[in-house]
């Protein structure tokens, strides 16, 4: 698929995926959610990629939610087949057994909130904006907001920013821990970058098990949660990852992790 809106970059081993609509603030419509799909299944098949960096074209927006004069002409039903068909693309985002980082240089408002949420951590420029305001809109969130919002920050905070429809600074967000950092807009993505590169860099095995057992055994109470973590444990110790990784630790070296699964 030739993308219209969004830009697909390979680094070496991080992909850096923007959302290229700035005269719309990159907002969301069906056309961005299939060309975000299929670049997503791009990714899940390349086994260079070690490490995905999400962010915004421009200087104003990541993602400034969906767009509104697309969603005013949807039939009920049509609006609960956009709602589904975010929430797949975010589930499919989410899942992915690779890290990936959003990086939020403007608004992320909506659906850009959304999917910086689906993310497995977000870094934000000082100027970021964040929220949920579906209901200054008479509507709710639709691909996740009222789910993984109150995950992230608690009830009484996501329901304080559902119901209000209020934008929160990027500060605040650090403060209620939506956000892990936040960073000058000129440096924001080379500090993401460097990240990226970090977790690129660790075995690739105990890179997944890590990000599954966390995702996996959160909703699940301890003792199973615990067994799951005993059992993803066990499972890297059949990777050469596993042994590289603790025969330089013995000869005090750095490891070289090939990455093989």
């Amino acid at each position: 698929m030739d993308y219209q809106n969004i830009i697909f970059e390979k680094e070496v081993d991080i992909a850096v995926v923007t959302f290229n609509r700035p005269k719309a603030l990159n907002a969301l419509n069906m056309e961005v959610l299939a060309e975000i799909s299929d670049c997503l299944d791009r990714i899940a098949v390349d086994e260079d990629i070690r490490a995905i960096i999400l962010t915004g074209a421009g200087d104003k927006a990541f993602v400034a939610g969906a767009d509104i004069k697309f969603m005013s002409t949807l039939s009920p039903l049509g609006a609960k087949k956009f709602a589904a068909q975010g929430q797949e693309v975010l589930f499919k985002l989410e899942t992915l057994p690779i890290p990936i980082i959003a990086c939020v240089n403007g608004f992320a408002l909506g659906g850009g909130n959304e999917i910086a949420m689906a993310c497995d951590f977000i870094y934000a420029a000082e100027k970021a904006q964040f929220g949920q305001p579906e209901i200054n809109l008479g509507v709710i969130p639709g691909f996740g907001g009222t789910q993984r919002l109150s995950r992230l920050v608690g009830k009484g905070l996501a329901k304080e920013l559902c119901l209000t429809g209020e934008m929160i600074n990027a500060r605040r967000a650090l403060e209620i821990g939506l956000v892990n950092k936040v960073f000058p807009l000129e440096t924001l993505l080379e500090e993401t970058k460097k990240t990226a590169r970090v977790m690129a860099q660790k075995g690739r095995v105990s890179i997944r098990a890590a990000k599954k057992v966390i995702d996996s055994g959160y909703d699940v109470d301890l003792r199973n949660a615990l067994a799951m973590e005993a059992d993803a444990f066990g499972l890297c110790f059949a990777s050469e990852d596993q042994k590289e990784g603790m025969a330089a630790f013995i000869e005090k070296r750095k490891p070289v992790f090939k990455g093989k699964l």
